[in-house]
């Protein structure tokens, strides 16, 4: 994988083909265009992270995780990390985080790495890494498990795991969910 180039690709494709009129990525595009290193943690003001919304197959149920540092349930995710693919470094996470099992790129994607959505948001930062407050760029990807088998949290970087109604993502991801009503039922 060619990090920037394979990220200037999907963001200009996602573009063109999925966001709507108000989803311009400026702050990310100014990133790349600058050549910003944000395949690292500590590039300012934002960096890339990648996240699963992991679906049951039915669509009616989401995983989501209590996140320790921001206090509230969200899908599973984190920084990117090196990986062939940008959906794998979401798969990892959501596996790493929640200990789902049997884990598979949802069909939405047709084995490809066009993001489902682009989340451009602010963080807060962290004094004791000397972190400022910064932006995530958010890669999210569709994922299907099956909400029968067992979770086992992360606890150093989540309270729990925990399958939910979709509705759920109302709060926690608007555009996602909305996309994801949209989608044909399996």
């Amino acid at each position: 994988m060619d990090f920037r180039i394979d990220l200037t690709r999907i963001v200009e494709r996602y573009r063109a083909e999925l966001a709507g009129p108000r989803e311009h990525l400026a702050l990310l595009r100014w990133q790349i265009a600058e050549g910003h290193a944000l395949d690292r943690r500590d590039t300012f003001p934002g960096h890339l992270t990648t996240s699963a919304f992991v679906l049951s197959p039915d669509h009616a149920q989401v995983l989501l995780v209590d996140h320790v540092v921001i206090g509230r349930w969200l899908q599973p995710g984190g920084h990117w990390e090196e990986a062939e693919h940008f959906h794998l470094s979401a798969a990892r996470e959501a596996v790493e985080e929640t200990g789902v099992q049997g884990l598979g790129l949802h069909p939405w994607h047709q084995g490809g790495d066009l993001p489902f959505a682009i989340d451009s948001h602010d963080v807060p930062g962290k004094p004791s890494r000397s972190e400022p407050a910064h932006v995530h760029h958010d890669l999210q990807y569709l994922f299907l498990a099956d909400p029968a088998l067992p979770l086992v949290a992360q606890i150093d970087e989540v309270h729990a795991a925990a399958w939910k109604p979709v509705g759920a993502l109302t709060e926690i991801a608007p555009r996602a969910l909305e996309r994801l009503l949209h989608l044909p039922r399996p």
